[in-house]
């Protein structure tokens, strides 16, 4: 298949890869030239472990590019897979103006084309925002069937987006009428698929998201509990978890990080602005920023309680193997811990700030342009001689850690790595105590 892609962020990137690794001829779309030039050379703009392989085989094999121009891409070819990002608004509404940007773009590419041309949303929407944009921007050109448009969400985890999107966990596609798509697009889809509506398509993606959202904050708040009654909660979870018939997975359920990333945060207030604007209350959901917001204060006091005035932070993105900062607690963290007056160092080998483009780039320009001071080259200098480290990931191996710390640090366990128990240090569980 000819396919474009737009949006080159995490979605698009990793999607464009993979699909060229199947054989398929993929053009990458983005508004950042930046973006475009580092897709076309083979060059991830993020990370994403396997990414930059998949990638540099497929501009070897001739097989990927990238355009700044929509009417290149659509005329080039058969298929167009819009990634673009769906942000929050200063309320918490979904933005959806990267989307209809696209989509008025596809539709003036399209018409003027002449040819059948098909449209898969990939971009994370509210539950009937797929029939809105195609009655806004695409109702003519469907009638005359140049337009067929499929809603597919994406359940690629950032840090292990490549195997999923190699071995899903689970493929939904939106149709118009809620009828299986035509056998030509299997090669995209797949054929272990659910069908159902559009709208549908756009809950189950929601559903997944606040479904994650809500176990995280669960384990969260079992482990302030636990804490409180002096039991350790990563025992308490690891057995509720061996329930695997009504619980169902084990996947986040484990006290630690307070939830952050691209689609969480973002997602749970979508759909509780969502709720409201239609007179729908919903109570555990909406609670489950503060519950966030106060899991994070948690640690915070933590932190205070220990009398350290030197702070190391090992791990600022959100989860392991990514580089991606948007909405990490570590970053909430860090910028509340200097506002009070406290001496700040972070290690984090997989962060390059030169290297940070889009949302991330925008995100410290705004919010933290002075953190690149703090992130040091090396474990040591980072450590320092005393003070708190905050373990927020294995971003280190243990020995390593070993050689250069210190009597006089303590360390805060944020996601229950025990075997920080052995170091020669004070060592406090976020969620538990060993």
């Amino acid at each position: 298949m000819k396919i474009s892609i737009f949006g080159l962020g995490y979605v698009g990137a990793v999607t464009g890869a993979c699909l060229a690794s199947h054989g398929h001829t993929i053009i990458g779309v983005d508004v950042n030239s930046q973006k475009v030039d580092d897709f076309t050379h083979g060059r991830p703009s993020i990370i994403e472990p396997r990414l930059d392989e998949l990638l540099s085989i497929a501009v070897d094999r001739g097989l990927v590019r990238g355009t700044e121009s929509c009417i290149e891409a659509v005329n080039e070819t058969d298929v167009s897979i819009v990634c673009v990002g769906t942000p929050s608004s200063v309320s918490g509404a979904l933005d959806l103006s990267y989307v209809r940007q696209v989509i008025s773009e596809l539709a003036e590419a399209i018409a003027a084309k002449k040819n059948k041309h098909r449209i898969v949303l990939r971009s994370t929407m509210l539950p009937g925002s797929t029939e809105i944009l195609v009655k806004e921007y695409l109702h003519d050109l469907m009638e005359v069937g140049l337009v067929e448009v499929f809603y597919f969400p994406e359940f690629l985890r950032e840090g292990t987006a490549v195997k999923d999107f190699e071995k899903p966990a689970l493929v939904v596609v939106g149709t118009c009428d809620g009828f299986p798509p035509p056998r030509e697009m299997e090669p995209l889809f797949g054929i272990q698929i659910e069908v159902v509506k559009w709208n549908a398509a756009e809950l189950v993606k929601y559903g997944c998201n606040t479904f994650h959202a809500l176990k995280l904050t669960f384990a969260n708040e079992i482990g302030r509990f636990s804490k409180r009654l002096g039991l350790d909660a990563l025992s308490v979870m690891r057995i509720l978890c061996h329930d695997t018939k009504l619980n169902i997975s084990a996947a986040y359920m484990r006290p630690g990080n307070p939830f952050g990333g691209s689609c969480l945060p973002k997602d749970v207030r979508a759909l509780t602005d969502c709720a409201r604007r239609n007179g729908v209350m919903l109570p555990m959901i909406e609670s489950l920023i503060p519950s966030n917001n106060q899991h994070l204060y948690s640690l915070l006091k933590q932190v205070e309680c220990s009398d350290c005035r030197e702070v190391c932070i090992l791990g600022l993105s959100f989860k392991p193997d990514t580089d991606d900062l948007r909405e990490s607690p570590m970053v909430e963290v860090a910028q509340t811990l200097l506002g009070r007056g406290y001496e700040l160092r972070i290690y984090d080998p997989q962060l390059n700030f030169a290297e940070l483009v889009g949302s991330n780039k925008r995100l410290i320009d705004v919010r933290m342009p002075h953190l690149a001071s703090l992130l040091k080259k090396s474990l040591s200098e980072a450590l320092g001689e005393k003070g708190m480290v905050i373990v927020s990931q294995k971003c280190v191996e243990l020995s390593e850690l070993e050689k250069h710390i210190r009597p006089e640090h303590q360390v805060l366990d944020v996601n229950g790595w025990t075997e920080l128990k052995l170091l020669p240090v004070k060592y406090h569980g976020f969620c538990w105590e060993l």
